[in-house]
């Protein structure tokens, strides 16, 4: 059958749309909306990279794989194997590898204690060629020390230390992440331009990470007038508007009451303990906890109420007890006082001076007992460094000497010298010197522990070799520290920061500025 011709086909009468014909093509809207919908997802997809960390993985990847590009520090080498008999992780230590790209952990291995540490890598190595191999026999290899509580007193007092010397101690030290306290500085960092300022410094000189805390708060006088102590009632104000941040709160924890012998002799040590009472502590503690008690605020994660340097022992049962009914509260001891006691300071050395003072024997042991049983969380190494003339080394007048030690350089061998025969062996060592302060810190997604995608923070000691504590291989600006020329086990071999080597116990510190702003 033939179809009609066109002009007898019946006619479609077209809808009426009035003033708005429909538009064809490109629609400006259409495009503008669809951009918005494709650049959305694209933010998302981006963001769950960033945060699961493949742009980094990713970034690390092109860096090494570059051939313009070079390694800051000591090692010519982008990738590379660590191979020891004791590589520590947190359940445990052994014979194994931790594999570096980059900055970057890749892989970590362990294996049982009778496994040979070069045949359990070699298979590895082999299917990794460009990796570099790096055998340390049996040093111990382990998440690089992180260190809470430092006083680089820069800007404005570099005369005291400085942050690239004292950066320096720290990598001399296998320290890789400090946080610096906002005294001794000028201005101290108690403003938002105060903590530009003291960034600007650290990206200009940092040999290691730092980072800075702001505000930290003294129930004592501070001993600097622009940063005046703090009463509990302020105390009792700070810890909601905390709890709401979800920000740690510090706390040099001593409430002076002048309630003290006038003393005679300023180079008696005796008589300085009894100017500076175990009671102020207990006082301060015990008062914290109750007004914590009390408060209500719903606390979002990362509040807690830190306790700066416990000296006193005779609070750790308050304060265990205080963690066992939930309350938010961790506690931190320096290496000083856990090697001194009392009978290792004779009248005059002002070297030993420090706020609050290293006690009695029997304190220093129920300190370790209570980082062992893990009351005390962290260690930290209180590093105040000062000039000669300050500490009152020729009169040896404790009572005019400035209060704080000289010790960053010396917290790994000082405090590793008498773990082992106090029930404290490498994981819980490396608890209190690495995973305790990144959690504190607000770093434990990145740092704190040997774990694939962490930073490639690592420390190389060998713990039954001498420390170097001689004034020779001393990186801080002044050479004055109660630890000169002693004999402590635990000797640094290598100290990487985030992939590049920044210490090596026989060609010292890079002088590159390597460190970065956390």
């Amino acid at each position: 059958m033939d179809s009609p011709p066109p002009s007898q086909l019946p006619r479609v009468r077209r809808k009426e749309f009035g003033e708005h014909p429909p538009v064809l093509g490109m629609d400006p809207r259409r495009l503008f909306l669809a951009f918005l919908l494709q650049a959305s997802v694209l933010s998302i997809v981006v963001y769950q990279m960033y945060a699961g960390g493949a742009l980094a993985v990713a970034r690390d990847y092109a860096w090494v794989m570059s051939p313009w590009t070079q390694p800051c520090g000591l090692l010519e080498h982008k990738e590379f194997i660590l191979v020891s008999d004791n590589v520590v992780r947190t359940f445990g230590s052994g014979p194994g590898y931790v594999h570096v790209r980059g900055s970057r952990i890749v892989t970590v291995a362990t294996a049982g204690p009778d496994v040979d540490r070069v045949a359990f890598a070699r298979h590895y190595a082999a299917a990794n060629p460009r990796a570099a191999l790096l055998d340390y026999g049996g040093a111990v290899i382990g998440p690089g020390l992180i260190d809470v509580h430092v006083h680089l007193n820069e800007p404005g007092r570099e005369e005291w230390e400085g942050i690239p010397t004292g950066t320096a101690a720290a990598a001399a030290g296998g320290l890789t992440t400090l946080l610096d306290m906002p005294l001794n500085s000028e201005p101290c960092t108690n403003t938002v331009a105060d903590l530009r300022a003291k960034r600007a410094a650290i990206r200009a000189g940092a040999r290691v990470d730092v980072g800075a805390w702001g505000g930290v708060s003294f129930l004592s006088p501070s001993g600097m007038a622009a940063f005046p102590n703090v009463s509990l009632a302020d105390v009792a104000a700070a810890i909601p508007v905390l709890k709401r941040l979800g920000a740690p709160y510090l706390l040099h924890a001593e409430l002076v009451d002048g309630d003290v012998p006038p003393g005679a002799e300023p180079r008696s040590y005796a008589e300085f303990l009894a100017r500076r009472p175990a009671r102020y502590e207990r006082a301060a503690v015990h008062a914290v906890l109750d007004i914590l008690r009390k408060d209500t605020t719903p606390a979002r994660p990362g509040f807690v109420v830190h306790f700066v340097h416990l000296v006193s022992s005779s609070l750790l049962p308050a304060l265990a007890a205080a963690k066992a009914e939930g309350l938010p509260v961790s506690v931190e001891t320096c290496p000083h006082y856990l090697l001194f006691s009392a009978d290792d300071v004779a009248d005059g050395d002002t070297r030993f001076s420090c706020m609050p003072p290293i006690r009695s024997a029997a304190n220093r042991e129920a300190l370790w007992r209570g980082l062992a049983d893990g009351t005390i969380d962290l260690l930290a190494s209180d590093h105040s460094p000062a000039p000669p003339a300050l500490k009152h080394l020729d009169s040896g007048n404790f009572r005019g000497a400035w209060g704080g030690i000289a010790g960053l350089q010396y917290g790994l061998p000082a405090s590793w010298h008498g773990a082992a025969q106090h029930g404290v062996g490498l994981p819980a060592f490396f608890r209190a010197w690495a995973a305790a302060p990144a959690r504190l810190a607000a770093l434990s997604a990145r740092k704190g522990a040997l774990r694939p995608g962490f930073d490639a923070d690592l420390v190389v000691f060998d713990p039954s070799a001498p420390a170097d504590t001689g004034a020779g291989g001393r990186q801080h600006r002044h050479k004055v520290t109660p630890y000169h020329d002693l004999q402590l086990r635990g000797r640094v071999l290598a100290t990487f920061v985030r992939g590049q080597q920044v210490f090596d116990s026989e060609k010292g510190v890079a002088q590159q500025a390597c460190g970065r702003y956390v």
